[in-house]
């Protein structure tokens, strides 16, 4: 009969294996496929040389998979009889883009491995601090080895992403049912340096909102209107193609474009976050880093769950 010594022994290293074989890792794909990683790079630098906004659609992209059910590539699923694709989903509904580029990276890398081996997952994990880079922010080393979910829900969708007209207590709250902190949420709400956004996601605060600079609402109601317009788009800061803390001075000046953005500083909590990566570029850049490894650890499907999809678009 073993000792309690040496089951207790044996039980720990039961655990560590299990940790070991089901926990991401940067160095997933080093074995089976090293040349992954830089066929991701290159047609994501590509996809940005042709379209500079890419950057921010598939930084977004990332965000908004991970937030509906885990990262698991749920997003990039089609409609099927037996669901609605979260791209209809409000916060995704003809503003989430760039699908045709994860495509592309997918025909890419499953050429240069042979064989299905990359997750459509991990693609989009991959293809949003690629985008990062590339557009001259901080890079850091992706943990890989998540898998693909086989269905998607619009409805989960509707009721998780964070929506641009949430307060600061309602987008805290959305956060940490995400297991991410208010440092979290500031430090990716920093991904707002990139990209553009609808007049329909703005319009309310340019011509109803007190916590605006009179010039900045006035620069911006002339491309928005009152009525129609919907789809006219501005920049989230200053300078939309460059990875930079534009973003939080944009903030500390009351030119946040968005009820969202101006939340994180409009005297609450997260007012001290906004105002040190305002002033400190390097800050923003490690916290930045942290959280989108912490945002890629939300409930991934490894091991035997879920499946490396053939076509990100549907399921084997």
């Amino acid at each position: 009969m073993a000792s309690p010594t040496n089951f207790l022994v044996h039980a720990l290293l039961c655990l560590a294996l299990a940790t070991t074989v089901f926990s991401l890792s940067p160095k997933f794909y080093d074995k089976t496929c090293p040349q992954a990683l830089p066929a991701i790079r290159k047609v994501v630098e590509a996809a940005i040389h042709r379209e500079r906004r890419m950057g921010a659609s598939l930084l977004r992209l990332h965000f908004h998979d991970c937030f509906v059910n885990g990262c698991d590539g749920s997003l990039l699923l089609d409609s099927t009889p037996a669901f609605e694709t979260e791209k209809n989903a409000l916060a995704n509904l003809n503003s989430a883009r760039g699908f045709e580029v994860v495509d592309q990276i997918k025909a890419e890398v499953d050429k240069v491995c042979g064989r299905p081996t990359v997750s459509c997952a991990d693609i989009l994990a991959v293809a949003a601090r690629d985008s990062v880079v590339a557009l001259g922010g901080p890079t850091w080393k992706v943990r890989l080895g998540r898998r693909d979910s086989t269905t998607a829900s619009m409805a989960l969708a509707n009721s998780v992403l964070p929506s641009p007209f949430m307060d600061l207590a309602a987008l805290i709250n959305n956060f940490k049912d995400q297991g991410l902190n208010q440092r979290d949420l500031v430090a990716l709400s920093g991904g707002h340096t990139l990209g553009l956004s609808q007049c329909v996601t703005f319009r309310n605060r340019i011509y109803n909102a007190t916590n605006i600079d009179p010039g900045f609402a006035k620069e911006r109601r002339a491309t928005c209107p009152r009525t129609g317009g919907n789809t006219n788009l501005a920049p989230l800061d200053p300078t939309p193609a460059k990875f930079d803390t534009a973003y939080f001075k944009n903030l500390v000046k009351q030119r946040g474009l968005l009820v969202s953005d101006q939340a994180l500083f409009n005297g609450g909590s997260t007012d001290k976050f906004v105002k040190t990566y305002s002033l400190n570029r390097n800050t923003f850049w490690d916290d930045f880093a942290k959280s989108m490894v912490k945002m890629g650890d939300i409930k991934p499907l490894t091991g035997k769950k879920g499946q490396i999809r053939v076509n990100c678009r549907k399921a084997n």
